[in-house]
């Protein structure tokens, strides 16, 4: 399993470098667009100093006399117009603003001044001191006015919003992948399934994180191993001393035939006390996945179970198929089936039925039985090899029968529950993501 691509070579391999040198970046890119901004924007300066040069004009050509009034009218084109051929005003910020409140500033608070730059640029000043109604055209020929600098302002909001989140989605992909993969490993690990391990070539942070997991999944393995031959090794040496007990036991069933049936009851039980033991180690990984059909796998698990009286009772609906390891979970459903009639008597149940639970639909299979049920501290526990419940479950066993049924459903990527039944009883659920 690979950790996720590694950086470049030449970039530190220090996951708090990368990180810093990534803000570097970003920031002084904000920077650059800010001093383009500013630099751009020189046209404020000049709106004011035109906006000034209007009022100066305007001040002018109200104080002087007919004749000169007339020459200023032929050199800027000013001119006097009615209030029926003033248009309505535009409006570009900032600079709309700051060029009306330079010409009122210096005209008087009473100043009305409409702008337009689209359509035959001009300014219309009225002032009520002056000419009463009327209003004072000047047209624009080179205007100041750039109503279009709004968007300039916009994308370079805009820019320094993508380029931040940009920045924020590398540095959280960089340190979520290699997250992600490792999870996805110790998943494997606690299912009791081969990890092949993480690739530390990525930032020195999560390489030194991936190398002592690679070395906690070596030794996971290796523990597995020594347990799987050590457990072998006993059960596979204990069989010869068995057989020949049971063998000298019955050249002895005449002599005393109560006291050997005993013998041979116990040496039965060691021997499928070591089946157990033998059926752990062989956790069905090894085993093909197959197609199957559920219902029809328990009913071949109950057939021998009812041949004489109904023992079990079906409550089975349409399933879909699903690639199981057949043995294997044969092996479940015989344990949890055999473990409901040992403790809950005839009124053994086995349902079956898909369920959806957070937008996932479940393939769902309990076996239910009408005994003492559990203590709710212990469901958990139960599962664990060589435990047995100390309240509800005291018999004789190894505790060894839920700890294959868990070890067998981790490795299909099922959960499996002990849960108390309303009305007394007990509920062993399995749950097959479908």
């Amino acid at each position: 399993m690979k950790g996720g691509p590694g950086w470049h070579p030449l970039l530190p391999r220090s996951f708090f470098a990368r990180s810093i040198l990534v803000l570097m970046v970003v920031v002084l890119f904000a920077m650059f667009l800010t001093l383009v901004y500013l630099l751009s924007n020189e046209d404020l300066l000049v709106d004011r100093q035109y906006s000034h040069g209007t009022a100066m004009l305007v001040k002018t050509y109200w104080s002087s006399d007919a004749d000169t009034r007339r020459e200023i009218e032929q050199i800027t084109g000013l001119h006097m117009v009615s209030p029926d051929a003033v248009p309505r005003g535009e409006f570009h910020w900032p600079y709309s603003d700051i060029f009306t409140r330079q010409l009122r500033n210096e005209l008087g608070d009473q100043t009305q001044v409409r702008v337009r730059v689209s359509q035959n640029p001009a300014i219309w000043i009225h002032q009520p001191g002056y000419y009463r109604d009327h209003w004072l055209k000047i047209p624009l020929l080179a205007h100041p006015l750039r109503g279009q600098r709004i968007w300039m302002v916009i994308t370079w909001l805009l820019s320094i919003a993508m380029l931040s989140i940009g920045a924020a989605w590398v540095l959280v992909r960089q340190l979520i992948r290699p997250l992600k993969a490792l999870e996805r490993a110790a998943e494997r690990i606690g299912q009791g399934r081969n990890v092949r391990l993480l690739d530390t070539g990525g930032p020195a942070e999560i390489a030194q994180v991936y190398h002592a997991f690679n070395q906690m999944a070596q030794d996971v393995e290796q523990a597995s191993r020594e347990r799987g031959l050590l457990l072998a090794g006993i059960s596979h040496d204990l069989r010869t001393p068995l057989t020949r007990m049971r063998l000298s036991t019955e050249l002895l069933s005449s002599a005393e035939p109560e006291l050997t049936e005993g013998m041979i009851r116990d040496i039965e039980d060691m021997d499928a006390i070591l089946d157990q033991f033998m059926t752990y180690i062989r956790d069905g990984s090894a085993e093909p996945l197959e197609q199957t059909d559920v219902n029809e796998l328990i009913c071949e698990v109950v057939a021998p179970l009812n041949t004489g009286e109904e023992q079990v009772r079906l409550c089975l609906q349409p399933l879909p198929g699903l690639p199981l390891r057949r043995l294997s979970i044969k092996r479940v459903l015989t344990n949890l089936i055999e473990n409901a009639l040992r403790h809950g008597g005839h009124e053994v149940e086995v349902a079956t039925y898909v369920t959806r639970a957070a937008a996932q639909p479940y393939l769902v299979i309990s076996v239910l039985d009408r005994g003492p049920g559990i203590d709710p501290i212990e469901s958990e526990t139960l599962f664990t090899p060589f435990i047995r419940g100390d309240r509800a479950r005291t018999t004789k066993g190894t505790g060894l029968g839920l700890a294959i049924v868990k070890r067998v459903a981790d490795s299909h990527g099922a959960t499996v529950q002990l849960l108390n039944r309303s009305g007394g009883g007990t509920e062993a659920r399995l749950s097959f993501p479908v």
